[in-house]
């Protein structure tokens, strides 16, 4: 597919969900502009070879009732440029669950939409399954609340390794950056980090521990960032107890993460040498990523 053809099923499955949930109560568009410039993208026939210049992101808000309360879960959703061939980007929070919990629940509407999802629009199956499965999860959580503790007899979620590689306008502050590599640290992630204009960040590892980066990072203050490509491959678990970190870490192009400097240039020494960043990425087996950022072929 093209990414022309990417953006009407985008713009298609938009105005659906706006007809479905009319009110800003149930879905609030966070960038009008990204809209507009989605439409006007799909009727530029030019289009197909180049990406949208910016994506919608929106909230979906439902309510839960239970014997006991109501409880809010949102939805943040946010399209990256291949979607539907890729999935989106949703996050899940829900005031009646931990944190620990939701990142549970995350992995599980993740694996869900891994196995029925790939190459559809998908949002309101993710909708639909929250609606039928948030109870469980806070049942789950009540029961814990007055009960000892128990092995529980579920099945694990799928494990799932990702690679998000993350776009910024810009990375200039110092604060971010000691942030995205003392996070990088802490979750057990391994990439590369390049700051300057614009600012490139890619981590990899295990699903949960991605999501929870870029759920610190994307809260930040930015000018413009943006998951432009995600990689998700899940791990099969049948005929085997588990896989182990070694599985992971065979997966992973990275060894530990780094900020990378490519020969700072420029009045403020804020742009990096994007052919030496090219034979980076090339060295690693990444080059393909190099066009899905800039839109050209690196050499």
């Amino acid at each position: 597919m093209s990414f022309l053809e990417w953006a009407e099923s985008q713009l298609a499955e938009i105005e659906l969900l706006t007809s479905m949930f009319p009110s800003v109560e149930e879905l609030e568009l966070t960038d009008q502009l990204a809209l507009a410039e989605l439409r006007d993208f799909v009727q530029d026939s030019a289009s197909a070879d180049r990406p949208p210049p910016s994506r919608p992101q929106f909230l979906i808000k439902q309510k839960l009732d239970s014997a006991s309360s109501e409880t809010e879960v949102i939805l943040s959703c946010a399209y990256p440029s291949e979607y539907p061939s890729v999935l989106p980007e949703i996050t899940v929070r829900c005031s009646g669950l931990s944190r620990a919990q939701q990142t549970q629940l995350q992995a599980h509407l993740n694996a869900h939409l891994m196995e029925n999802c790939q190459g559809e629009v998908c949002v309101l199956t993710a909708v639909d399954w929250v609606k039928d499965n948030t109870q469980l999860f806070i049942n789950t959580s009540s029961l814990a609340a007055v009960a000892p503790k128990k092995e529980s007899a579920s099945p694990r979620p799928q494990e799932v390794f990702s690679r998000l590689w993350i776009y910024s306008h810009h990375i200039y502050n110092k604060s971010k950056r000691k942030n995205i590599l003392e996070w990088s640290k802490e979750l057990d992630l391994s990439g590369f980090s390049m700051p300057g204009k614009p600012g490139i960040v890619c981590v990899e590892g295990p699903q949960s521990a991605c999501e929870e980066f870029w759920s610190r990072v994307k809260v930040l203050t930015w000018k413009k960032i943006m998951i432009r490509h995600r990689e998700d491959i899940p791990l099969d678990r049948q005929g085997e107890d588990s896989r182990t970190v070694e599985s992971i870490d065979s997966l992973r192009k990275f060894t530990g993460f780094e900020e990378a400097m490519f020969d700072p240039h420029g009045n403020r020494g804020n742009h990096m040498d994007l052919g030496q960043l090219y034979q980076f990425l090339n060295e690693k087996g990444c080059c393909d990523v190099f066009q899905m950022y800039f839109g050209i072929e690196g050499r």
